[in-house]
């Protein structure tokens, strides 16, 4: 004689099961989706703009919360933190198109920046760390190694940038869709600050600070 199956029993454990467990497991979804939108993520290089600092496929390390600590894909600040800095890497969405790029900062509000043949003057200094050499650059104690294989990009003319708005070049100076084409950033844009390459193709997992 077969067995009759209580009413609704398979049904009232499975409510059961969604009541008890569907909490919790939205709750970590949602602080997953937080910490890394508010503080790490990564971001892949998708072209030679960089080199030879970056080159394509690089997987960077990002600080989301370097300049601040924000609501998850807005814009609005919970905690104001550092600014960005010249010769820091950042990350951002391109003011011309929405692209998230990865660049230079090299010049921030209040400076007066001028670049001629892909060589930089701040406030009317050169950044060479040596008269001699052409291909680098010293943005505080960092010293930045340039491409200049294919000339130096559209020059600059002197200017003063505005509070609040920030130069960003790229490394390769004569291949880089940078400040140049698109204008300057609001300093506000920035998602995060660039820590770090952590894999890079042929080589495999490596750390190189920038």
């Amino acid at each position: 004689m077969a067995t009759q199956a209580k009413p609704g029993g398979d049904g009232t454990r499975a409510r059961g099961w969604l009541r008890r467990e569907l909490p919790p497991l939205l709750l970590t979804i949602a602080l997953l989706v937080v910490a890394r939108s508010s503080f790490a993520n990564h971001y892949v290089v998708p072209s030679g703009s960089m080199e030879p600092t970056l080159v394509p496929g690089d997987r960077v390390a990002v600080d989301m919360s370097a300049y601040g600590l924000r609501v998850p894909f807005t814009e609005l600040e919970l905690l104001a933190r550092d600014r960005p800095a010249p010769g820091d890497v950042v990350v951002f969405k391109s003011p011309a198109d929405g692209t998230r790029l990865i660049k230079r900062v090299v010049a921030v509000g209040g400076q007066t920046v001028e670049l001629v043949d892909g060589r930089l003057r701040i406030d009317g200094r050169a950044l060479q760390p040596d008269p001699g050499d052409a291909s680098s650059e010293r943005f505080g104690d960092r010293i930045v190694q340039l491409d200049l294989a294919d000339g130096g990009g559209p020059d600059i003319a002197p200017f003063t940038l505005p509070e609040g708005m920030v130069l960003v070049l790229g490394d390769h100076r004569g291949r880089s869709a940078d400040g140049r084409w698109f204008g300057l950033v609001p300093q506000r844009a920035f998602y995060g600050r660039a820590l770090g390459v952590y894999w890079r193709s042929g080589e495999g997992p490596v750390w190189k600070k920038l």
